[in-house]
């Protein structure tokens, strides 16, 4: 059978985009202390952009160092972005971003700045959200290991954990702060987002987290097999920990920037733990985020692509399940991209407008007390038909089944042919349905070796998308048990759900084959289905990235089979 994910080329290539977004391994060995750190500094003569080009119009930018909360001596550096005509003694909300890409001579290796300066990661927020005029701070805030603070990168570990808490409570002691923090990011830094909401700090009010990870094993490993991006991420983030500072830089920074090339351990650190394949070692546990959510309560918007390659929807229903306070999201068929982010002709990436009003409507409310003058809905959420909806929760279903799949066998060799799978196909559905949450599949097997599941849309003339996988190891415990990401995939009426199990076929995955057989039985899909016919429509249009995505994962070889179940719908 022809492969259906996008080619190896392709795959390789979106590795890479992990990598250079947020995946990867950064740990600090344990004991691992720099130089010690005062409780803070004198910042600079606060510079403008009439000074330095590189300082937003309207902000006026100093620098700080202060300690992390973990006694390592590590100190952090913060970049501060004030309203430029704040009058002395007045206090502003703050806006704090705490990552690995706000090094003053760029966020990758490829950038080439001549004067030092504050990053420009996040000059759309600033632009868009009319930050300074409104009167907020932006504080952007170097994780240990990058930019102008000391220490070994630590993955989202206690380290960064230390980090995040010690930035949070700086921000809200500053003599131009009102106490009150909102964190926001894009991929690493939304999820230190999400790990300051775990965090449970009293001064944060509220979090934005575009396209976090929710739990960083997830992010480089599936059930134990490794993904390419997560092998490959620990060298692209120690060679960012390791860009060199401008020779403008203040003689602080320079020193912090240079930690890592005085400490190789640290990267020796990150990729022999990077290597470890069982998600209860301490090391993963410790940063799984989604378990430490439980409880938390931290007013939180965030947003998700069911189809995105880079950081993917695992473990976001437990994250969500977990967390306790007022949630929004944008939810949809898009890629690794911002709510702001167009192509190149000017279409929005995700489709939906006004990210930027709903962003700072949400802030104004959570940071300043100020009700909303648009009643936003809790989630827009676009189905592969592109179509938004609105809803107060996600996931929203009517009914959850379980359906039996078909015993069958393969053989691990790690392509495509006809002992590779066992396929199992639904009777076509009457009315149309969204298959919605978490699908997840459980399965006995016989044999050693790797399991890859697959759903696929399959329309009447027997053209397939796969909309979902997933992969795990079968052992010697014969029991599989496998959550899929999490979906929002209309069928339409007349078309067929169709289950693959078998050998890994993508190049996402660094699978080892072994060449048994794989005996697979008792196999069974859970999955929740919502109604379509319920749907409170909201403003949105289709995301660019659905068509792409459809015509790269589409097959007209799926081999077909009687039906064997039907797919639950609300009107059974």
């Amino acid at each position: 059978m022809k492969k259906t994910l996008l080619p190896s080329a392709t795959a390789r290539a979106t590795a890479t985009a992990t990598i250079l977004a947020l995946a990867g391994a950064h740990i600090a060995p344990a004991g691992a202390a720099p130089s010690a750190a005062p409780a803070a500094s004198a910042a600079d003569d606060a510079v403008t952009h009439s000074d330095n080009e590189r300082v937003p119009k309207g902000a006026a930018w100093t620098q700080h160092y202060f300690p992390s909360s973990d006694g390592s001596g590590t100190e952090l550096h913060a970049d501060v972005l004030l309203p430029e005509e704040l009058p002395r003694g007045e206090k502003v909300p703050v806006i704090l971003s705490v990552g690995a890409y706000f090094g003053h001579s760029g966020e990758l290796t490829d950038e080439k700045w001549k004067k030092t300066g504050p990053s420009a990661r996040f000059k759309d927020l600033a632009e868009g959200g009319h930050l300074f005029e409104r009167g907020y701070a932006l504080v952007q805030v170097d994780l240990r290991g990058f930019g102008g603070s000391s220490g070994c990168l630590d993955y989202m570990g206690k380290g960064e954990q230390a980090d995040v808490k010690a930035a949070i409570d700086w921000a809200a002691k500053q003599p131009w702060s009102t106490g009150k923090v909102g964190m926001y990011g894009k991929s690493y830094d939304a999820t230190t987002a999400l790990v300051g909401n775990n965090l449970d700090q009293d001064a944060l009010k509220a979090v934005v987290a575009q396209e976090p990870v929710w739990d960083m094993y997830r992010l480089t490993r599936s059930n134990r097999v490794p993904k390419l991006g997560g092998a490959l991420a620990p060298n692209t983030y120690n060679q960012i920990a390791q860009l060199p500072p401008l020779p403008d830089d203040q003689k602080r920074y320079r020193k912090n920037s240079q930690y890592e090339l005085k400490h190789p351990e640290c990267a020796a650190y990150n990729t022999d733990n990077n290597l470890k394949p069982d998600p209860e070692d301490p090391y993963w546990r410790q940063r799984d985020l989604a378990k430490q959510a439980e409880g938390s309560d931290t007013p939180l918007f965030f947003t998700q692509g069911f189809i995105e390659s880079n950081t993917t929807p695992e473990a976001m229903q437990e994250y969500l399940a977990g967390h306790q306070g007022t949630q929004r999201g944008w939810l949809g068929q898009w890629d690794h991209v911002r709510g702001n982010e167009r192509t190149e002709d000017g279409r929005l990436q995700m489709g939906r407008a006004g990210w930027f009003k709903e962003v700072m409507s949400f802030y104004d409310q959570q940071l300043k007390g100020i009700d909303p003058t648009t009643d936003y809905p809790a989630y827009a959420i676009q189905d592969s038909t592109g179509t938004w909806r609105s809803q107060d929760t996600w996931p929203l279903s009517d009914r959850s089944a379980d359906v039996p799949l078909h015993d069958g066998s393969y053989v691990d060799r790690g392509e495509p042919g006809g002992s590779a799978s066992i396929l199992t196909w639904s009777e076509p559905i009457e009315h149309a349905v969204r298959v919605t949450g978490t699908p997840r599949i459980r399965m006995e097997t016989e044999g050693i070796g790797n399991v890859m599941a697959k759903l696929y849309d399959v329309a009447p003339d027997g053209s397939a998308v796969m909309f979902d996988q997933q992969v795990a190891v079968a052992d010697a415990s014969g029991q599989v048990a496998v959550d899929l990401k999490s979906t929002d995939w209309r069928l339409k009426a007349g078309h067929s759900l169709a289950v693959e199990i078998g050998t890994v076929q993508d190049g996402v995955w660094i699978d080892t084959p072994t060449g048994d057989r794989i005996k697979v039985t008792n196999a069974r899909l859970s999955l929740s289905v919502d109604d379509p016919a319920d749907d409170r429509p909201t403003e949105g249009k289709r995301s660019p990235y659905l068509d792409t995505y459809v015509k790269a994962y589409t097959t007209k070889e799926l081999a077909a089979r009687p039906p064997s179940f039907t797919v639950p719908t609300a009107r059974d």
